[in-house]
């Protein structure tokens, strides 16, 4: 499994987080009468930071490969890292869009 398969990893993990936190998270204003399309809206956009944080498995080996990229002159190891935040980023932006369109609209 190469590099590819870890792009896609990220992204489908943040995507999931985002989808996922926001819908359970909705069935509790279910439960208590409230507009569960808001909650979700309102749930999905916190949740992004986090859906980001979980894709890349935590934020110390990130930074630290990030760091040893930077001052140890590995512009390769920077570069992949890079690659792994940005598609960590799109799945989770992409997650808000698909709950925000659902919901229909902020």
């Amino acid at each position: 499994m190469g590099f590819a398969h870890d792009l896609a990893l990220t992204f489908f993990t943040a995507l999931g987080v985002v989808l996922g936190g926001s819908i359970v998270g909705a069935l509790a204003s279910v439960a208590f009468e409230g507009s569960p399309f808001h909650t979700m809206v309102v749930l999905a956009k916190p949740i992004k930071l986090w859906a980001i944080l979980v894709a890349l498995g935590g934020t110390f080996p990130t930074m630290e490969a990030i760091d040893s990229g930077i001052l140890g002159g590995e512009a390769r190891l920077l570069v992949r890292q890079l690659a792994m935040v940005v598609c960590g980023f799109l799945g989770a932006t992409l997650g808000y869009q698909v709950v925000v369109a659902v919901a229909g609209g902020e």
